[in-house]
């Protein structure tokens, strides 16, 4: 059994993917390649990087992400979440199991979104959401359209206030994934946005131990350059992969930049701390109705922006 830790070791805030983009098919022989890796970023890098980009555990991010699809006549309308409210969400069909007290809830996915609809308007940035603002390793996904297509993921693994984590990696997860370009005002109305806090880091006694569809898993290994490299997959991303355990190793060193051919020995030498993770998925247009009483015939009337968070 793993041993479990509160919260992950201390470290410099790490960029990481942890979704996939694309559903290869792969093999159990290892040697296939991740559909969708990208370039590996050295350790020395600053900044964020990308989903899908993996460094060395001494420095760096690692990221995530998740988005979702409005009606195609949702207007994009010139409001200012700055002067806006914000009516609670009830909690969509994509949350965790709601038979516990969940910390994440559909009201940081607003915020989220008010982050972003501010930046991309021009507005002053909204003001500080009521929800909590204790510390956890966090991420913020972007998708896109009726197929929900990957737009933007990041987050970290070093636990941050929720309030400035959540600004943080809205923006840098809409704007600054090297995949895409950055998001726009045109695109808001096809967008889903996903918030996962990450809870219950555990050690692993070996590579396989944890369980598809209940962990996420941040994997650290000596490449063959004899460089440490690290990557990450969320919880949910095996089971939507349709991966066992072995595809999900294997894909998540292709994803590392591991270019050897992977063998069972290597695998051994893998260490390996699965985790769990909270997540709530929203939509723009659920966003756009939990204020639709800030519209009046097509124009925003907007009052002040929380009113039920102070």
């Amino acid at each position: 059994m793993g041993k479990r830790r509160c919260v992950p070791p201390l470290e410099p805030k790490l960029a990481a993917g942890c979704c996939g983009v694309k559903k290869p098919k792969l093999s159990g022989s290892g040697t296939h390649s991740h559909g969708n890796q990208s370039t590996t970023v050295p350790s020395s890098s600053s900044g964020p990087l990308q989903n899908h980009q993996h460094v060395d555990g001494s420095s760096g991010r690692e990221n995530v992400s998740d988005l979702t699809l409005g009606p195609g006549n949702s207007p994009i309308t010139r409001m200012n979440p700055a002067s806006g409210a914000l009516s609670p969400l009830p909690r969509p069909n994509g949350t965790a199991n709601t038979t516990k007290n969940l910390v994440v809830t559909a009201e940081m996915c607003c915020y989220c979104f008010d982050v972003l609809y501010c930046h991309l308007y021009g507005f002053p940035q909204p003001r500080l959401p009521r929800f909590t603002n204790d510390p956890y390793p966090l991420f913020v996904t972007w998708k896109t359209g009726r197929d929900k297509r990957l737009r933007g993921c990041i987050g970290t693994f070093s636990a941050m206030n929720l309030h400035s984590g959540l600004r943080e990696y809205t923006l840098t997860s809409a704007l600054k994934d090297s995949r895409f370009p950055p998001l726009t005002r045109e695109e808001l109305p096809k967008l889903f946005c996903s918030v996962s806090l990450l809870t219950n880091f555990e050690d692993a006694s070996d590579y396989l131990d944890w369980e598809v569809g209940v962990h996420g898993i941040r994997i650290e290994f000596i490449n063959e350059k004899g460089v440490k490299r690290t990557a990450t997959y969320l919880p949910e991303v095996a089971k939507e992969q349709d991966w066992d355990q072995i595809q999900t190793i294997d894909s998540l060193l292709r994803k590392g930049g591991f270019k050897a051919p992977i063998t069972s020995e290597f695998r051994k030498t893998i260490k390996l701390t699965r985790y769990r993770s909270e997540k709530v998925t929203i939509s723009y247009a659920e966003y756009i109705a939990s204020r639709q009483h800030c519209f009046q015939n097509g124009t925003l009337h907007a009052p002040p922006l929380y009113n039920h968070y102070s």
